[in-house]
This record gives C-alpha cells, sequence and structure tokens, in this order.
C-alpha cells in the first residue's frame, strides 16, 4: 500500500504542476473547444481571477504532495478543484473526461489514504 500511495502521490502531484503551469507558460496546446464549453471557459476567463487562483492551487498542492509535506490537508484543498473539472468535462467535454476521471480517482485514493489524519475534523 505505502508503494502505490507513493507512485499515486508523485504522479497526482506531477499531473498538478504540468497541468497548473500550463496556463501560466503555455507550453501545451489547447484542444478545440465545442462552443458550449468556450463558451463556459470564455465566461471563466472573464472574471480575470478564477483561473489565476485555481491553477495556483493546483501548483502549490502539486508541489506540497511531491514533496511529501501536508498531503491530507493538500488532498481536501484540490478536492472541489478536481471535482468541478470532472463535471466540466462530463458534461461539456466528455472527450477529455479521461484526465479529469484519473485525477478524481488519485485525489479519492489519497483522501482514503490519509482518512485518520480527518478523524479528529469529523468526530
Amino acid at each position: 500500500m505505502d508503494k502505490v500511495q507513493l507512485v499515486v502521490r508523485l504522479l497526482f502531484g506531477l499531473m498538478l504542476v504540468v497541468f497548473g503551469s500550463n496556463y501560466f507558460l503555455h507550453f501545451i496546446p489547447q484542444p478545440e473547444m465545442t462552443p458550449e464549453s468556450g463558451a463556459f471557459m470564455g465566461a471563466l476567463v472573464s472574471t480575470k481571477f478564477y483561473f489565476p487562483l485555481i491553477k495556483s492551487i493546483e501548483i502549490l498542492v502539486g508541489i506540497a504532495l511531491l514533496t511529501n509535506k501536508k498531503v491530507a490537508l493538500a488532498s481536501v484543498v484540490v478536492f472541489p478543484v478536481m471535482v468541478a473539472a470532472f463535471l466540466y468535462h462530463l458534461g461539456l467535454d466528455v472527450g477529455g473526461i479521461g484526465g479529469a476521471a484519473v485525477a478524481v480517482l488519485f485525489n479519492i485514493f489519497l483522501l482514503y489514504a490519509n482518512r485518520k489524519k480527518y478523524q479528529p475534523m469529523l468526530a
């Protein structure tokens, strides 16, 4: 279990750092969007704060996971972001749901692996 947790933590952390950094550095080309998904993304981009905030959170959580610091907290912080990404793909871009599904599964696995750390909060 420890080796699986290590692999999941590192892969999830790397995923978050790479895709979070891509927002700022543009090293991965963006796929074509449907009109509906383009309208949705355009609305989010027009807020001027949503994506910089979310992508900064992704990068910080990714770094925490890669360095094995505050993994339980990082997993909780990024969970709503991963669920939102999954639901976006489920509703507006089913073709791209694979990466979001993997991220949600990695996140759920890490939440489960650290469940004992949440018990005092849930008591």
